[in-house]
């Protein structure tokens, strides 16, 4: 498993993953600002690992706060700014929510031993991440069978977890098993986290991988080359519209098209009860730059309007199953009671 982040006694290691795979940079963050800006950056992302960090970033800012009778106020000062950081992905806001349960009910501890009550937490977060993360990769390799080709989308392996992955971690289950099966890594633009991350790990691991460009997946398809498509997944909604990077929406079209499976592989925490559906999930826009330049390199002309959604809804009619650690999740869907589950741990 690779080092995505880690705990780090007074700070929080984290791969740069704007650098791979040219170069393997690591990043110290020393306070909670530098995990948030971490987190804006974009040297950190997906979904469960952005939580995992979330997490971490609200233990690092408690355990700098030397006037312990400011405790609340600063704690709730850290958790703000963390939430303003991106807000898509479910996970993130389900790490903080679980963070200020752990502060709330410890509050009768003394300072020193509710700071480290709080690091656990997020140590803990992290732990149920990786065994998480594997289960469902248990439950998605029955999926896959011997001689499939899986076409892949952004990067959902242990970079985008604590570690082992999800979609991806289907895929690594299915090479532990010994299936023989061909990976297919659509690029991902416009920062190509496919090209760069997914590629970067499965070559890392001896799993053969071949990468294409966004727009020949339909080719690829027509031609009978592929088999199914699993994607992770960063909100999914009570109905099971589902978002994810943008152009999954694309993908699970181009599937359905086929008579293809598409399969969401994804923690149960990145279900959110509370959104009847996905028109409610809220959209992160990014930066023109991301789109109109590439490694500094400008690609068009300045003064050309850009839109640049990091994400997009794929409708649940479109999904074959939901992955999770509990099981495969077939339609209908109707996540409503997990909300329950998630207020009961």
């Amino acid at each position: 498993m690779l080092p995505s982040i880690e705990w780090k006694t007074d700070r929080v290691v984290m791969i740069d993953q704007r650098e791979l795979p040219e170069r393997e940079v690591y990043v110290e963050c020393r306070d909670y600002v530098q995990v948030a800006e971490a987190i804006e950056r974009m040297v950190i992302r997906g979904a469960p690992a952005i939580g995992v960090a979330a997490g971490f970033g609200v233990a690092l800012g408690l355990l700098k706060v030397k006037n312990t009778k400011d405790l609340d106020e600063n704690f709730n000062r850290i958790l703000e700014r963390l939430k303003a950081t991106r807000p898509t992905a479910r996970n993130l806001f389900w790490a903080l929510e679980r963070m200020k349960d752990a502060f709330k009910s410890n509050k009768s501890l003394k300072p020193s031993e509710l700071k480290q009550r709080i690091l656990q937490e997020a140590l803990d977060i992290e732990r149920e991440d990786i065994e998480t993360n594997r289960k469902i990769g248990q439950w998605g390799k029955d999926l896959v069978k011997d001689g499939d080709s899986v076409l892949t989308y952004c990067n959902t392996g242990s970079l985008a977890t604590a570690g082992y992955g999800t979609a991806l971690g289907v895929i690594r289950a299915c090479f532990q098993e010994g299936k023989k099966i061909q990976v297919y890594a659509a690029e991902t633009r416009p920062l190509l986290q496919g090209a760069r991350l997914t590629c970067w790990e499965l070559q890392r691991e001896k799993i053969p991988v071949t990468l294409i460009t966004d727009n020949a997946a339909g080719y690829l398809m027509q031609k009978g080359e592929i088999s199914l498509v699993i994607t992770g997944a960063d909100r999914i909604a009570r109905n099971g519209d589902t978002a994810n990077k943008i152009g999954t929406y694309s993908l699970a079209v181009l599937a359905e098209e086929h008579g293809l499976p598409f399969y969401v592989a994804a923690p149960s925490n990145t279900i959110d009860s509370h959104l009847a559906e996905g028109s409610q999930i809220r959209i992160e826009k990014r930066s023109p730059q991301e789109v109109s330049e590439i490694g500094g390199r400008r690609l068009t002309l300045n003064g050309v309007r850009v839109e640049n959604p990091a994400f997009d809804l794929t409708p649940a009619r479109y999904i074959s199953a939901v992955i999770t650690e509990e099981g495969v999740i077939v339609p209908p869907y109707d996540f409503s009671r997990w909300g329950e589950k998630e207020r009961s741990r």
